[in-house]
């Protein structure tokens, strides 16, 4: 398994490199720090009479949902952003929704794949967290080898057609003297997020236990540090919940796609 690859090497490896290990289920923990030049993404797989009203929601609430690519009706090739990927495979480990029930978390879809179905592409906040670095900001979850938490929040998102729910957001502990760089840094890549939606007190997000994240991992906190949350990709996950949906497949929370986009191509600033 690639788990014995240490932090450099995961985060030199290729978009492809990426994507050929999770085909031959050799990845088995979340995707932050891999391939750290290129953008991860979020991934939305629905039935064609879904996906117009998917589509809305997505341009409705950008934040959330930052759409880089939607494929071609039956087709798992995202040729906007991996000319060449397999979606059905090219993710670590994917979940299966049936009426808004998860059913199922796998490492491939190939037998589910139909050819009614349509996958959605939304940007990624794994995306920045390079940039973060390279400007001396810390993530903590890297540091610690964990997933990064991520919360259901009192926020709903705007409607679109059958799709309805609410916020979810990532959050990454950041030392106080460095939140205003955070925000700077992340903002110039709003394909992937950008800025922060929240600074501070979890609660007036309608987090309750802060401690126990209804995704990824507990954070991790030190002396001096500040809650900050950022707009995530598994709101998709929340609003499949919500709105029950007949079928969806989503990745795994903090399982991403790796594609061919640079960092560089996505920043705005």
């Amino acid at each position: 398994m690639l788990k014995t690859l240490n932090t450099s090497a995961k985060s030199t490896m290729t978009p492809a490199e990426v994507r050929r290990a999770c085909r031959a289920g050799q990845i088995d923990e979340p995707t932050t720090g891999f391939a750290t030049a290129y953008a991860q993404a979020n991934l939305v797989v629905l039935p064609r009479h879904q996906a117009d009203d998917f589509r809305r929601f997505c341009e409705r609430n950008p934040k959330p949902c930052p759409l880089l690519d939607v494929t071609e009706v039956g087709s798992p090739e995202p040729l906007n952003v991996a000319p060449g990927a397999d979606l059905r495979t090219d993710v670590p480990k994917y979940q299966v929704y049936r009426d808004g029930e998860l059913v199922e978390t796998r490492s491939n879809v190939l037998d589910l794949w139909r050819d009614d179905l349509v996958a959605f592409l939304l940007g990624c906040s794994y995306t920045f967290e390079g940039p973060l670095l390279a400007a001396g900001v810390p993530v903590r979850h890297q540091e610690a080898g964990r997933n990064v938490p991520m919360y259901r929040t009192n926020r709903g998102c705007v409607p679109a057609g059958s799709f309805a729910g609410p916020l979810v957001v990532s959050c990454r502990p950041i030392p106080s003297e460095l939140v205003e760089r955070a925000v700077t840094v992340s903002g110039q890549y709003p394909a992937v997020h950008g800025a922060p939606v929240h600074v501070g007190d979890p609660a007036a997000l309608g987090i309750a236990d802060f401690q126990h994240p209804d995704w990824g991992d507990p954070p991790v906190v030190e002396d001096g540090d500040v809650p900050v949350f950022w707009a995530c990709g598994v709101t998709p996950q929340a609003v499949a919940i919500a709105s029950r949906p007949d079928f969806m497949i989503t990745h795994a929370a903090g399982y991403m796609f790796v594609t061919d986009l640079t960092v560089d191509e996505l920043r705005t600033g």
